[in-house]
């Protein structure tokens, strides 16, 4: 069985991520790309479907890991009875071909190793052929060879790689495994002193790069890490998640592959991304995003692949089990044919913020921007699949209509501010008849609070995101009165929500647990609504939901105690980002605030 979800440890090398548990195994890695096939995929099944573990072959009495400096160079330290193995993990940042590294040191005692090398190719299922090449294995199957080299000797078992050896106080040993296409010739010995050199050497100039300061500096760097790793060194996309299939809820049915970059993400990266001083890496996301979205404005999809591919089809792959038997197990995700109008308003809202921070996208994107604006003024009455993508069809989402009123508002501000040409009298009147309809229809007067849906009386944690994109002021009566719907009625073990489910919304059945990134939408509304204290001593607690290396999922299950969803969750990390440089700024209005006026935003009553 895989170990808990915050039990792992993130590797990357700026193309893929490996996770590795705190005992030393990895048990999940696509390579050579995050949405490739599996190599290892024991982290949705067990040992059998892939992994590689170097662990002492005594039982381990105690684990213990951090990373070495700013990066993603991961040291663990197991003790075995008198022994002590420091185990050093790392893909080489931007290396080609890519490599995975492990460094085994013997401390104290002497100690009898273990190394148990399993790979598998087609989701868990295809066994490679495996054979010795003098020094080295090679692993082959289909159109991905992997080559290991190592300063122990080598031993296939079958299909697989077995080792073990036996180390001396102060005795080191060093393993690389290299992924090449199988057309390719065999790659060159790697030399792991030097790849340790130039991957550390990266992660300690990135780092120094940082604009986070204060107290929650150290926990705004490692999320920007982290943001880093899920960020394509070929194209610049920020992929939501390495990982596919990691459950909401142990046992449940919404189980998703979240190795894709969705639209929804990019106006908050973007802002996690220029507030942290990463202004090259907010340029490429930007330009991923106009690639991505480049032609007929009716065409604009959710999410795309990290090439920009349109087709992510979903499948369900049977021979896995599921992560704790949670099944199915998904690849690909269907939620790719959805209609979901809030991307509008993140899309233009992103291009509007790089405008602010003086990285203007090229002419042709405003060209982009004037079509999404004209379709949007065809289709935004229309109902959708909402921010939370549901799969139990179409309805007319409050939030959805929101962001709308979002993506004209942003034209018209690049418009007005930096002199773009457009039909700004006519975004004015459309903003003002989409910003008239939330009022009327998205606000239940009765309850005091917005709604999930038009005219109904259900709640919904992504209406937090009222305030923190201008659409009325944290302190308007009725920015109040929706946080306090949502404090009463969603929720759990001091955590949110994202929305209560019922036999009235639940397409899939179960449950799932508090959705963190609204949680840090929460604190940081409550911030701007000047109950600081409040602030901090929720976004204090997320902090501490974070497991031992400063990672996120997408959810925590209040019930069992434990991190759930897919992991690590880029957006949990980027609200945890733009919340904590919020409260470090001391800025008490939300940064689109403070001129939603001039295209109808009503002053606080």
């Amino acid at each position: 069985m895989a170990a808990r979800i915050e039990d792992y440890a993130l590797l990357g090398d700026g193309r893929s991520a490996a996770l590795v548990d705190r005992h030393g195994s990895i048990d999940w890695l696509c390579w050579p790309s995050f949405d490739s096939d599996t190599c290892f995929a024991a982290l949705l099944g067990d040992a059998r479907n892939g992994r590689w573990r170097i662990a002492p072959r005594k039982p381990v009495l105690s684990a213990k890991r951090c990373y070495r400096g700013d990066g993603l160079i991961l040291e663990t330290t197991l003790v075995a009875g008198p022994s002590t193995v420091i185990l050093t993990d790392w893909m080489v940042w931007g290396a080609t071909p890519p490599v995975l590294a492990r460094r085994v040191r013997c401390e104290g005692a002497p100690v009898s190793i273990e190394c148990e090398l399993t790979v598998r190719f087609d989701y868990g299922r295809a066994v490679p052929w495996s054979k010795q090449a003098g020094s080295r294995v090679q692993l082959m199957a289909g159109p991905q060879t992997f080559w290991l080299d190592s300063s122990a000797e080598l031993d296939c078992v079958g299909n697989d790689v077995r080792v073990s050896f036996n180390m001396a106080p102060g005795e080191q040993r060093d393993f690389s495994l290299t992924c090449v296409p199988s057309t390719s010739p065999p790659p060159a010995v790697p030399d792991l002193n030097t790849a340790l050199d130039t991957t550390a050497a990266f992660w300690s100039g990135w780092s120094a790069r940082s604009a986070a300061t204060g107290p929650y500096a150290e926990a705004i760097q490692r999320s920007m890490v982290t943001l880093k790793a899920l960020t394509s060194l070929e194209t610049g996309g920020v992929i939501a998640a390495p990982t596919s299939s990691l459950p909401e809820a142990i046992g449940g049915q919404r189980n998703w592959d979240y190795r894709f970059c969705w639209l929804r993400d990019a106006s908050f990266t973007l802002k996690a991304l220029l507030a942290g001083g990463y202004h090259d890496e907010a340029a490429r996301w930007r330009d991923w995003l106009v690639r991505a979205i480049g032609g007929d404005p009716a065409q604009v999809q959710i999410m795309y692949a990290l090439d920009g591919t349109r087709r992510v089809d979903e499948w369900e792959c049977t021979w896995l089990p599921g992560y704790e038997h949670s099944a199915p197990v998904r690849f690909g995700n269907a939620a790719v044919g959805q209609l979901q109008l809030d991307v509008y308003g993140e899309v233009l809202n992103a291009l509007y913020v790089c405008r602010q921070a003086g990285l203007p996208p090229d002419d042709d994107a405003w060209s982009l921007e004037q079509g999404l604006v004209a379709h949007l003024g065809n289709v935004w009455r229309e109902p959708d699949h909402g921010i939370w993508e549901a799969r139990s069809g179409r309805k007319a989402f409050t939030l959805s209509k929101v962001m709308a009123w979002v993506a004209v508002d942003r034209a018209l501000r690049s418009a007005q501010e930096f002199g773009e040409q457009g039909h700004t009298e006519d975004w004015r009147r459309l903003a003002e008849r989409i910003r008239e309809d939330v009022l009327a229809h998205g606000f239940n007067r009765h309850l005091n609070t917005f709604t999930q849906i038009y005219g109904g009386n259900t709640l919904d944690a992504g209406l937090l995101l009222i305030p923190l994109t201008g659409f009325l002021r944290a302190d308007d009566p009725r920015v109040s009165g929706t946080v306090d719907a949502i404090e009463h009625a969603l929720i759990e073990d001091g955590l949110v929500l994202r929305y209560r489910i019922d036999a009235a919304n639940s397409e899939l059945g179960g449950g799932e647990g508090a959705f963190l990134a609204c949680a840090f939408w929460l604190a940081h509304v409550r911030y701007l609504q000047g109950r600081e204290s409040e602030a901090r001593a929720l976004f204090e607690r997320l902090l501490e939901l974070r497991n031992d290396v400063g990672l996120l999922s997408e959810e925590y299950d209040f019930r069992r105690k434990r991190l759930c969803g897919n992991f690590p969750q880029a957006f949990s990390h980027v609200a945890l980002v733009n919340a904590g440089m919020a409260m470090t700024a001391g800025r008490r209005v939300a940064p689109d605030d403070e001129s939603s006026a001039r295209s109808g935003a009503e002053p606080v009553k």
